[in-house]
């Protein structure tokens, strides 16, 4: 779940890379994945598909017993919001997910009034401005 992401546990990341346009995408599902290497696709093995998934740097440690590196990977199921929109997440969103757009290297992210499913104010439309929840 992104609220159990902390931020040491991303520190080491130097890049997110998205498969698919997040503009379009209320939000999206984050994970820390065990993964064999600090670069490169991940495998994905859940139903849904993967959107994105971080870069290590270098610095960038493995696991003592398993040698894997922890990376998030974004996803989404489908049941989730783009493939549902009247579904079960039509005016909320998953534990784990948060708004693509307030995603950086080094930073989890966190909800907004868009990933939660419900439109900003008037007045929040007519200034241009989106609080996170």
């Amino acid at each position: 779940m992104s609220s159990l992401i902390a931020e040491d546990e991303i520190s080491h990341e130097i890049e997110l890379v998205w498969l698919e346009e997040i503009d379009d995408l209320d939000y999206v599902r984050q994970s820390l994945d065990r993964l064999p290497t600090r670069r490169g696709k991940p495998a994905y093995h859940r139903d849904g598909r993967m959107v994105g998934y971080a870069l290590l740097g270098p610095t960038a440690k493995p696991s003592r017993q398993s040698g894997t590196f922890r990376r998030r990977v974004f996803w989404l199921l489908p049941h989730d919001r783009d493939s549902q929109p009247a579904g079960l997440y039509a005016r909320s969103a998953p534990a784990e997910a948060v708004d693509p757009r307030t995603l950086e290297p080094r930073a989890k992210g966190y909800k907004t009034e868009r990933s939660e499913g419900g439109p900003p104010s008037s007045a929040m439309r007519q200034l241009g401005i989106t609080l996170p929840l």
